[in-house]
This record gives structure tokens, sequence and C-alpha cells, in this order.
């Protein structure tokens, strides 16, 4: 049988470590596959990690269709909850799992409004399809549900959008890999992709210095714009205003004097 491997739903496995592949390859060159691959018609549901050995090594395996699924939507759910639950995911990849749930759910909304419109003859398989995904499904409609389902802070969602926006690919593999925070990646976001490539061609201790220099310049904006005039610069600027007023006063004589 022919076994599609889909790039966007492996992109949500947690990679093994070195340690735990070669656990894994061990076990399966002794005991062989003992669990069933999952399958949703040809796409490889659960099992990647295995699939990939038994392939490596031609280990045979069984498989087993799941009737859980109407589209590659529900797949994608699927997927995205069961690495939410997870302790092992780390707080970056939970928020990209959250928001990518609430993408998924928005285009939804977006073919069912589409379908129910009148006139409407062209509805696409995700839209006409019935779906067998739990009916209590939580909506991500704000960012708060967001931060909750990833059990994360609303400024943590906020700032690992605008990595997702705004970070280079260099910085973004950085936070990934656990290298850079979510709030030095956030920052260094803030700057042209150029300089943020650069600063990742320097490596991580680089990558960290540039996001304090970031960190550090918006502290120095923000206190100077919070600063209250110092006493000199008071007694300076009302010498400045009595000098205007001055001014003023005898341009308004000398007007006087001419139109006498």
């Amino acid at each position: 049988m022919n076994i599609v491997v889909n790039e966007e739903l492996k992109a949500y496995i947690d990679p093994l470590t070195p340690d735990e592949h070669e656990a894994l390859e061990r076990s399966l060159l002794a005991e062989g596959c003992r669990d069933a691959l999952v399958l949703w018609g040809e796409v490889l549901v659960d099992g990647h990690n295995r699939y990939g050995i038994c392939q490596q090594h031609n280990i045979p395996f069984n498989t087993l269709q799941s009737s859980q699924f109407k589209t590659i939507d529900d797949v994608h759910l699927w997927m995205i909850d069961q690495h939410l639950g997870r302790r092992s995911v780390s707080d970056f990849q939970r928020g990209v799992l959250a928001l990518r749930k609430r993408e998924i759910q928005g285009e939804r909304k977006r073919q069912a409004a589409a379908a129910a419109e009148p006139g409407t003859t062209l509805v696409t398989p995700d839209a006409a399809a019935p779906s067998n995904a739990p009916a209590a499904e939580q909506a991500l409609s704000t960012r708060e549900d967001i931060a909750k389902v990833a059990r994360l802070s609303n400024s943590q969602v906020v700032m690992i959008e605008k990595i997702q926006k705004q970070a280079a690919p260099e910085v973004v593999a950085a936070v990934k890999s656990g290298a850079l925070s979510i709030n030095a990646a956030a920052a260094l976001s803030t700057l042209p992709e150029q300089e943020q490539i650069a600063a990742a061609q320097g490596g991580t201790e680089e990558l960290r210095q540039a996001a304090k220099r970031v960190r550090d310049s918006k502290k120095r904006v923000k206190a100077e714009e919070g600063e209250a005039p110092a006493p000199d610069s008071m007694q300076a600027l009302k010498a400045r205003i009595a000098e205007l007023e001055a001014e003023n006063a005898s341009l308004r004589a000398q007007l006087a004097a001419h139109a006498a």
C-alpha cells in the first residue's frame, strides 16, 4: 500500500533526540513494529518515526485506517491537540500550534459562510463534508483563548505573532531550538531582516547581545520620554518664554506706532 507522508503534518511531530531515535530503532529491530501505523486514506497520521525506521530496515508493519477524520483539517486539528497536551512541547511551539488552530478554524468558518450564501453552488470539500471532530472543540476567537489553550500569557502570544510575521528564518530557527528566548526573538524581529541575519551569522551569543541592545535602546527611549525637565532646563525655558513675550510686546508697540 502506498503511504503518503504529509510534510505539513510531519512538522507537528517533535523530532527525536539521537538517544531516543537509537532506542526506538533498537526496539523495532529486536521486537518488530508491534503497534499499527494510523492512516487516513493513504496519509500517515500517527507513527512517523516508526515508519521511517521500518522503511530504512525493511521491518514489516501493520496499518490501521482511522474513521475519526473526514477532512485533512480534522487531521491537522487532532495532531495540534495531541501536541498541545504534551509537556515536552516548548512555549514557542505551543503558541505556534494554537495560532495555527485558530487559522484552521477561521478558514472553516469562512468556507461555511461562503457555502451558506444564496446562489452559491461551488463548495469546497472541507466545507461540504461533515466533520467528526468533537462538537465541544474550543473556538479560538480571541487572543485570550489562544493564551489559555497554549498555557501562555497574552503578552507571550503577542510576541509569538510578531516573531511569525517579522522574524528572519534564522531567528525563528534559534527560538525553535531553544537557543533564543521568545522575548529575545521578538525584540530581534523589530530589526530589519538583514540585521537579523547578520546577528544570526555571529552565532547564538551575538543574537542574544543584539536582542539586549534592542531592549536597552527601547528602555532608554521610554526613560527619556518620561523624564521631567531638569531644574536648569526649566529655568532656561522660563527665560526663553519671557524673552519671546518681550519681543512680542515690542513688535505690537511698533505696529501700533506705525498705525498711528
